[in-house]
Parts: structure tokens; C-alpha cells; sequence
């Protein structure tokens, strides 16, 4: 059993808060998690169990009445309970009444965002990271914003990072030994998340449509989002286009990022980038194997991209720093995939390279951030398919893409 980074952040959670609800993915691991946590004087209530989320449905505030210190697994299929938790709880405000998870960020429902605000915390909790895979304790972060990385003599390079960004995350997937039961796993989870998940926090019109927009989905990873290409690939309209990346986000499948920019440079790109969650489950979209990108490695670049985001968000969610990520690019098309701003306004900068060498020119949109930045940018990095970190001038280095989980 894999070591994740929130156990810590939800143990804490609980002892001063009433309600801590984990969010993420479906088949991620929480599930897991949550039940290590049943021994210590909780009860399990899974809303899996048809005849369980019936009840929980027509009498949400009976359903409730009587429980204490519960884990109540996937709450978004019944969001209702929610309003119920929120009166027992403004009745009794001891911390660690409830432990909830959701596999779509019920937070975003009608009428659920404000019912438990000051009384819930959230915590996010995605596929494993590499780190929790090799059961390190990555401090990659840390030093990035110190501008103090190390090389890595044993990092993984060349196929064996292929294989390494086609695997993905998922426990299930990772713990199959072929590449293909790999991907068929990945197919069904899919076909699960299309035809289950949505349907449990949305009225989705065109659903059989869905496997087709995601596939669309797949090969703009990586790309500036484009509502109206992406709605007009099934038919609909910009705004049903835009509408559906938002229900892909609430169930975790993709995430878009923000562009960051600033007063002091001008036609800077406003457009969010897109991603998907897990590298694995996107190369099984794109119909991408080992061989396949062996031969045209044209495709790799994307899937690196979309690895690398998946692991800084997840080296995030075990971190002490409050980071939001942001992507950069500007009319001249300089630019950064990853832009990670602190609390405090310091940036950092990452570029991705899916390649064994780094020239000067690598560091175009690193070197516009920071001037751009001034003072507040810390450290600029392009993570290469190599071992070695290699200094580019002042606050600049190319860096070993194994550093993510060093």
C-alpha cells in the first residue's frame, strides 16, 4: 500500500475541522485511504451501495441524524446530504464529524459551494505521484523556489522514461504488468468516467457524442483551449463546447490552466492551456503505445508536458507551499508550460524539453518571465531527458526531469 502525501493534511484536517472532504479522480485512491481511517472509531458509508444512496436521497436529513464520526464515500452522487451535514453540524461543531470524499468536485453544484463554508476543508487528491510510487520524499518544490537543484546520476532517461510517462498513475493500471491490459484499463475507466460519473452532477446532452470530444480533447492536451473547435468537433455550440470542458474538470478527467500575465508586458496570450489529469489515461485516449511513439516521437512532447503538470500538481498537494500554477505565453510565441506563483507573489518558471539536450535558445520564455518578474522571479528551469542540471546564466539552469520525484 502506496504512502500519499494528503494522509498527513487529512489527519491534521480533521483534528480542528468538522468536515474534511477529499476530491479527486475516480480509482485514485481514496477509498483506500478514507478505510485506513476506519479503525479509529469511524463508520463507512459508501454511496456505491444502491440501496445505501436510495435512503440517502429521500430522507438526506434522517440519513444523517445519528452519525457521527462517519466516512461517507462518494458524496457527490447524493450532494444533498451536504445541506443535512451543514445543520448537524452548526448544531455540534466538534472537529472530525465527518469524512467525505467525491470523485467530482461537488463544490462547483448549485447551492453546495456556500452551505459548508468555514466548516469543511477541501483536499485534493490525484493519481500517485512518482515520488509516492518509490515511496521518496520529493522536495522538488523547495528547491526549485531555492534555485538549488540537484543532478541525478541514476534519474531515469531515455525509453525508460517513455514507459515511465505511458504508465501513468492509477494504482490499478500501474499494478498491471502489460502495456495493453494497461490501456484497456485505461479504456474502461474512460468509458466509465463518459457514461457514470458525469451523469451523477449533470443533464449531458449528446453523451454518446463524448467519447469523440474527448479524443478531440487528447490531441489539443498540452494547447491553448479553443471552445468553438471543440464544440463544433460533435455539433454544438461554443458555449455547450465550453460547458462540457467544465463538466471534464469537475470529475477530473482534464484541467485547464490559466495564463499569467502582467501590466508590464503587452499581447500577452489571455487563453487558459489544457491538460489532462493523467498521462497514462491520455495516451490510452490518443491510442498511444510505447512502439508507436518509439517510432514518431512527435507525440511525446505533449504527454511529457501533461506528466509533468500532473506531477507538480501533486507534489502540491503534499506541500507546505501555497502555490497556484499558471502557464505563459506571449505574441511572439515566448513561451513557459508551467509558471508556479507563491503566497508571497514569487515565480518560478518550468519549461518542458523531451529531449537529451538544451541550447540557449531553450530559455527564450524563461528569460521574458523574469524580466517580466524583476525581483519576484526566483528560479527558471527547462527539464530535459537527461541526468544533469546545467547552469544557463543567472537564476537559470536546465535540469533532470527525475528531479520531480527526488
Amino acid at each position: 500500500m502506496y504512502k500519499r502525501f494528503v494522509e498527513r493534511r487529512a489527519d491534521e484536517a480533521l483534528s480542528d475541522t468538522p468536515v474534511v472532504l477529499i476530491v479527486g479522480p475516480r480509482r485514485a485512491g481514496k477509498t483506500t485511504l478514507v478505510r485506513k481511517m476506519e479503525g479509529a472509531g469511524r463508520s463507512y458509508i459508501t454511496l456505491d451501495d444502491q440501496t445505501v444512496l436510495s435512503s440517502a436521497r429521500s430522507d438526506p436529513a434522517g440519513f444523517i441524524r445519528g452519525l457521527d464520526r462517519a466516512i461517507i464515500d462518494e458524496i457527490q452522487r447524493a450532494p444533498e446530504l451536504l445541506l443535512a451535514i451543514k445543520k448537524t453540524v452548526d448544531e455540534d461543531y466538534r472537529p472530525g464529524r465527518f469524512l467525505l470524499t467525491g470523485s467530482a468536485n461537488v463544490l462547483t453544484l448549485p447551492r453546495v459551494a456556500d452551505s459548508l463554508a468555514g466548516r469543511m476543508e477541501t483536499i485534493r487528491m490525484l493519481p500517485l505521484a512518482r515520488a509516492e510510487v518509490e515511496g521518496t520524499t520529493s522536495t522538488f518544490l523547495d528547491r526549485l523556489f531555492e534555485g538549488k537543484l540537484r543532478s541525478d546520476r541514476n534519474g531515469i532517461v531515455a525509453d525508460d522514461l517513455l514507459r515511465l510517462v505511458l504508465l501513468g498513475g492509477f494504482p490499478e493500471a500501474i499494478a498491471r504488468e502489460s502495456e495493453r491490459r494497461r490501456q484497456d484499463w485505461a479504456r474502461s475507466y474512460l468509458t466509465s468516467v463518459l457514461t457514470r460519473d458525469l451523469r451523477d452532477i449533470a443533464v449531458v446532452e449528446k453523451l454518446t457524442e463524448l467519447p469523440k470530444f474527448v479524443r478531440l480533447l487528447a490531441e489539443h492536451s498540452g494547447q491553448l483551449v479553443n471552445y468553438s473547435q471543440f464544440g463544433s468537433s460533435i455539433n454544438v455550440s461554443h458555449k455547450t463546447g465550453q460547458r462540457y470542458v467544465g463538466l471534464l474538470e469537475q470529475v477530473f478527467l482534464i484541467t485547464t490552466v490559466q495564463p499569467w500575465y502582467t501590466n508590464a508586458l503587452k499581447r500577452i496570450a489571455k487563453t487558459p492551456k489544457l491538460h489532462f489529469v493523467d498521462s497514462g489515461v491520455l495516451a490510452a485516449a490518443r491510442g498511444l503505445t510505447f512502439d508507436r511513439v518509439k517510432t514518431d516521437r512527435s507525440a511525446f512532447g505533449a504527454l511529457l508536458e501533461s506528466f509533468v503538470f500532473s506531477e507538480i500538481l501533486k507534489l502540491g498537494t503534499g506541500s507546505d507551499l501555497r502555490l497556484t500554477p499558471y502557464h505563459f505565453r506571449d505574441q511572439q510565441m515566448r513561451e513557459v508550460d508551467v509558471v508556479l506563483e507563491r503566497d508571497d507573489g514569487t515565480i518560478v518558471g518550468i519549461e518542458v524539453k523531451a529531449s537529451a539536450t538544451v541550447k540557449a535558445s531553450d530559455f527564450g520564455g524563461l528569460k521574458t518571465l523574469a524580466e517580466a518578474c524583476g525581483k519576484k522571479f526566483a528560479y527558471g528551469i527547462v527539464l530535459y531527458d537527461n541526468t544533469d542540471v546545467v547552469p544557463f546564466g543567472e537564476r537559470l539552469a536546465a535540469a533532470p526531469l527525475s528531479c520531480l520525484w527526488r
